[in-house]
């Protein structure tokens, strides 16, 4: 059975901490509404019933690492930035 991704766990990060981010940043936000847009189509494509290609999952899946990868530099700069105020 497919699973939704802990996305929380990979970025090392709280569920608090990055929702204290995403308030004060517009583009956080929006790649974190796009990451669960594409989570969900991944565990979608993932079960037995989607029908999806074997090349369709796969994209789907660096989609969501794309988008993955950009919260992380993300939340990266807004660390730096924190940490110079």
């Amino acid at each position: 059975m497919p699973v939704k991704h802990d996305l929380y766990q990979d970025l090392g990060l709280s569920k608090e901490a990055i929702h204290e981010r995403r308030a004060s940043d517009n583009r956080l936000d929006s790649l974190l509404n796009q990451y669960d847009i594409a989570d969900k189509a991944v565990v979608q494509a993932e079960s037995s019933t989607s029908g999806a290609s074997d090349d369709e999952l796969k994209k789907l899946k660096e989609k969501r690492l794309a988008i993955k990868d950009e919260i992380s530099s993300k939340l990266e700069g807004l660390a730096a930035q924190a940490g110079k105020g």
